[in-house]
C-alpha cells in the first residue's frame, strides 16, 4: 500500500458498527472491446484500474453501486473486481448485475447516419453488447430473487413522456427502451432481517447526436422514479426504506441538460438529500456556475464536450432514513491521493453513512 493511499485513510472514515455505508460512483472501468477489462484487472500493469481498485479500498462502502463497469453474461469481469478486491483484504462476497441495455440493438438508426448498427443506434450508447454496465459490490446479501429489472420498460409507457420531441424513426417508439444503460431495484438483507431496497439508475447524457432524443430521454429518466415511488408503473411501489442512487447525468444548477425532473426528484418529500461535498470539488470551483462546486461528482473542465464540472452522481435516501455522514470523495489538491483520485476517473465516488434501520 503506497504513503499516499495510507495517508487517504482518513479522507472517510470507518462506518460506525451501527451504521452503514452506500455509495455510488461511474469508475470508467469500459474498454474498447469485450474482454480487454477482464485482462486488465487480472493484471498490475494498468494503471487506471488499479487507481480504481485504490479509491474503492479507501472509500470502505458497505454497498457500493458502480456504473460503467463492462458486462458480460458469466460475469467474468465483475468477478475479477471481486478477487482484485478480495486481494487487498477488501472482500465483497455479495456481487450482482442484471443486463444493460448499453449495446443492445434497436433494429433502427436512431442518429440520422443511414445506417442501423452504429454504437448510437443501441438503447444506449455502447460499442458492443455490455459496454458501461452496472454492478453492485455488497458485504451484506443482495436478495435476486426479488430484484426487479426495471430496465427493459419502453419509454413511451412512461406517463408524461416527452417521446415526441425526440424526433424518432418511425416505428423506434415501439421499441426504444427508457433507460440508455439502467434501472435496477434490488434488496439488500439487513442484519434485522429486514431489507433496505437499491433503486439503482445510470442515466444517458442529455447532450451528443442525437441531441434531441437525448435530452428529452434523460428528463424522462429522472421523472421515472416518482412515478414508480407512487406504484404508478407496472410494479408494486416498493415497500419499506429505500436509497436511490447512481449517475444522473443530470445537474440540478448547471450543464445542458433539462433541469425540471432532477430538480423535482432533490425536492420530493420522500427523499433525503444529504448535499455531500467535498473539499477537490471546491478547490475545482469554475467562475460562472449556479451550483455550489462543492457538491461537484465530475471533474469535466477539461473535457472540450462539456467544460465543465458538474454534480451528476448521487445517494438520495429515503426520508424515513437517518443520515448521519455524507461526502465525495475528491481530494483537495494538496493531498497525496488526489493523483490516484484523478487518475481513476474523470467521476467521484459519493458516499453516506446511514444508522441501520
Amino acid at each position: 500500500m503506497s504513503a499516499g493511499l495510507i495517508l487517504a485513510l482518513t479522507l472517510a472514515t470507518p462506518a460506525a458498527a451501527d451504521s452503514l455505508r452506500i455509495a455510488t460512483w461511474d469508475p470508467g472501468l469500459s474498454r474498447d472491446g469485450p474482454g480487454l477489462l477482464v485482462r486488465d484487472l487480472a493484471t498490475a500493469r494498468d494503471a487506471q484500474a488499479g487507481a480504481v481498485l485504490d479509491v474503492i479500498v479507501v472509500a470502505d462502502a458497505d454497498v457500493l453501486l458502480l456504473t460503467d463497469l463492462d458486462w458480460d453474461a458469466d460475469h467474468v469481469a465483475l468477478h475479477a473486481l471481486q478477487a482484485a478486491l478480495s486481494a487487498l483484504g477488501h472482500p465483497y462476497p455479495h456481487v450482482f448485475a442484471f443486463r444493460p441495455n448499453a449495446g443492445e440493438p434497436t433494429g433502427f438508426d436512431l442518429d440520422g447516419d443511414g445506417q442501423t448498427s452504429g454504437p448510437r443506434d443501441a438503447h444506449g450508447f455502447a460499442s458492443f453488447r455490455g459496454q458501461g454496465g452496472m454492478a453492485i459490490l455488497s458485504r451484506l446479501p443482495l436478495d435476486s430473487e426479488r430484484a426487479r429489472d426495471l430496465s427493459p420498460f419502453l419509454w413511451r409507457d412512461l406517463p408524461g413522456n416527452r417521446m415526441a420531441e425526440a424526433g424518432l424513426p418511425e416505428g423506434a417508439e415501439d421499441v426504444l427502451r427508457l433507460s440508455a444503460h439502467g434501472m435496477w431495484d434490488v434488496p439488500v438483507l439487513l442484519p434485522n432481517g429486514s431489507a433496505l431496497r437499491l433503486l439503482a439508475w445510470h442515466a444517458g447524457p442529455p447532450v451528443f447526436a442525437p441531441e434531441n432524443m437525448n435530452r428529452a430521454r434523460n428528463h424522462d429518466e429522472a421523472a421515472f422514479w416518482p412515478l414508480y415511488l407512487d406504484g404508478k408503473l407496472p410494479w408494486a411501489a416498493p415497500e419499506g426504506p429505500f436509497v436511490l442512487l447512481g449517475n444522473a447525468n443530470a445537474d440540478p444548477e448547471d450543464g445542458a441538460g433539462d433541469r425540471t425532473a432532477i430538480r423535482a426528484l432533490l425536492s420530493d418529500p420522500r427523499l433525503a438529500d444529504p448535499r455531500p461535498q467535498s473539499p477537490g470539488g471546491a478547490a475545482a470551483a469554475i467562475p460562472g456556475k449556479a451550483g455550489d462546486p462543492a457538491l461537484d461528482t465530475t471533474d469535466w473542465a477539461g473535457n472540450p464536450n462539456v467544460g465543465d464540472n458538474l454534480r451528476v452522481d448521487y445517494v438520495l435516501p429515503s426520508a424515513d432514513l437517518t443520515v448521519t455522514a455524507a461526502g465525495t470523495l475528491w481530494p483537495a489538491p494538496s493531498d497525496p491521493f488526489a493523483p490516484t483520485v484523478a487518475q481513476a476517473s474523470s467521476h467521484r465516488l459519493v458516499w453516506i453513512d446511514i444508522a441501520l434501520p
